[in-house]
C-alpha cells in the first residue's frame, strides 16, 4: 500500500475516533416534539402505549388502521346490502336530522390519540355515519375537527397562561377519586357544551386553579362521542412516570366492550424510516464521523486520480517496407529506360493474379480467355480485349518498347484489376 494512503487513512481514523470519545460523554438532546407515533420512544410518542395496548382493553380485538384513511377504511366495512349513499353535498354538515344512516359489518369503538387534528372532513363524516349506528367514537385531541365541534355544538378554549404542571381527575368518584399530575404546557378545555345532552367525565385544574371539562360523552343518534382533550395522557412520558397509567385506564374504561378500531397515522403522515443507516444516522457522533469519512474518501479520489506508474513510451510498429521496396525498383527500371523488361514483369505479375484469384488458364489469351475472364470478374468486354491485343502485340514485338508502350499496357492492366 502507498505510504500516502496510509497516512490518509490514519488522519480519518484519528479524526472519527476524536468525534466519538467527545461524544461519548454527552447526554443525548431529548426530542419534547408530540409526534403521537406509535414507532417514537420519545417522551410524546406511543410507543409504550401500542405495546401495552392489550392491558387497556382486555379481551377485545385491536385493530390498527394505519395505511388506510379513516373513511377508506368504514366504507370497505360497510354492509354490502345496505343503500350507501354518502352526503351529497361536501359542505352540509351531518346532524341527527339529515344523517343516512347505514349499517355497518363491524361494531364497536374508533379510536383516535393525537396532538391536533388528523382526521379528514370526509373521514369525519364517516365517523359520524359510524357512530349513529349504535357505535362509539373516543378522540383524544387538542384540536377537534370543525365539523365536530359544529355538530356537537360544544366549543374548545386553550390556556395560554399555563402552570408547570396540572392536575386531572375523573367526574365519576366510583371510578376514582385520585388526581393525577401531568406536565403538559398549554391547557386544553370545553368552554362550551350542550349541558342537556352531554355527559361530563373528567376535570382539570387550568391556570390559577380554575376547574375546567376536559372529558365528556356526547350522544349521537344511536351512538356516542368521547371527547377528551390531553392525549399526554397517553404518551411515553407519562404512561411511564409514577401511576400514571391508572389515569388512561380510567379514561379508557368508557369504551364499549366491543372491538377497538385505532387510527394509528400521525399528524402529517409521517413514516419512520426504512434504511439500514436510520440508526447510524440518528446518532451525532456516527452521522458526523460517516460524513467526514465520504468527504475525506472524495478528496483521496480527487487528489489520487493520476497515474502512479511510469510513463509507457509510445513504440512505433515497424512499417511495411515492401511498397518502398517496389517503388525504388521500379524507379530503378525506369531510370535505366528497359522499358521492354517493365512490360514483362508487369504482364508475368497480372497473369499469376488471375491464375490465382479467377483460377484461369493463361496459357492462350485467345477468345475464350477474354470470355471467361469477363464473366468472373465483370469487366468491361472491350477493356480486356484491348489488354489482350497489347499483350500479344507485345510478345510479337521484335523491337524494343516504348514508353508510350509502357503506359498503355499498365493503363489496361490498371482497369481490370481496380
Amino acid at each position: 500500500m502507498n505510504k500516502n494512503i496510509k497516512i490518509y487513512i490514519g488522519i480519518l481514523v484519528f479524526v472519527f475516533t476524536l468525534i466519538l470519545l467527545a461524544d461519548k460523554g454527552k447526554p443525548k438532546e431529548i426530542d419534547w416534539r408530540p409526534t403521537y407515533d406509535t414507532a417514537d420512544k420519545i417522551p410524546f410518542g406511543l410507543y409504550v402505549f401500542d405495546h401495552e395496548i392489550k392491558g387497556f382493553f382486555k379481551n377485545q380485538k385491536v385493530e390498527r388502521i394505519s395505511i388506510q384513511t379513516p373513511y377508506e377504511f368504514l366504507v370497505s366495512k360497510l354492509n354490502e346490502d345496505a343503500d350507501f349513499n354518502p352526503y351529497e353535498d361536501p359542505e352540509a354538515n351531518p346532524d341527527e336530522n339529515d344523517f343516512n344512516i347505514n349499517t355497518y359489518t363491524i361494531r364497536g369503538t374508533f379510536l383516535n390519540i393525537s396532538e391536533a387534528d388528523n382526521i379528514d372532513e370526509q373521514s369525519m363524516k364517516e365517523v359520524f355515519d359510524f357512530v349513529s349506528n349504535g357505535n362509539t367514537a373516543f378522540l383524544s385531541m387538542k384540536a377537534f375537527p370543525k365539523i365536530l365541534l359544529d355538530s356537537l355544538k360544544i366549543q374548545l378554549k386553550t390556556d395560554f397562561l399555563p402552570a408547570d404542571s396540572i392536575s386531572v381527575w375523573m367526574a365519576n368518584k366510583k371510578i376514582s377519586t385520585k388526581k393525577y399530575v401531568f406536565n403538559t404546557g398549554l391547557s386544553d378545555y370545553f368552554s362550551k357544551i350542550d349541558t342537556l345532552n352531554t355527559t361530563i367525565l373528567g376535570y382539570q385544574n387550568r391556570a390559577h386553579n380554575q376547574r375546567s371539562v376536559n372529558f365528556i360523552k356526547v350522544p349521537f343518534n344511536n351512538g356516542f362521542f368521547y371527547l377528551h382533550t390531553q392525549p399526554a395522557a397517553f404518551t411515553n412520558y407519562n404512561l411511564l412516570r409514577k401511576d400514571n397509567f391508572q389515569y388512561a385506564e380510567n379514561v379508557l374504561s368508557y369504551i364499549s366492550k366491543y372491538d377497538v378500531f385505532w387510527y394509528t397515522k400521525p399528524l402529517g403522515g409521517e413514516k419512520v424510516s426504512d434504511s439500514s443507516m436510520r440508526y447510524f444516522l440518528s446518532q451525532p457522533a456516527l452521522k458526523w464521523g460517516w460524513y467526514l469519512f465520504l468527504i475525506g474518501m472524495l478528496i483521496f479520489m480527487i487528489f489520487n486520480a493520476k497515474r502512479k506508474q511510469r510513463i509507457v513510451p509510445i513504440i512505433k510498429p515497424l512499417s511495411n517496407s515492401t511498397v518502398d521496396f517496389t517503388k525504388t525498383i521500379g524507379n530503378l527500371y525506369y531510370q535505366e529506360g528497359d522499358h521492354t523488361n517493365i512490360i514483362d514483369k508487369k504482364i508475368i505479375y497480372f497473369l499469376e493474379k488471375i491464375r490465382n484469384e479467377y483460377l484461369i488458364d493463361t496459357t492462350k489469351l485467345n477468345e475464350e480467355f477474354i470470355k471467361k475472364l469477363h464473366h468472373k470478374t465483370g469487366k468491361n468486354s472491350s477493356d480486356i480485349e484491348e489488354l489482350v491485343y497489347l499483350i500479344n502485340e507485345h510478345r510479337k514485338s521484335y523491337h524494343g518498347s516504348l514508353e508510350e508502350d509502357l503506359i498503355r499496357i499498365n493503363n489496361a492492366i490498371e482497369k481490370i484489376l481496380n
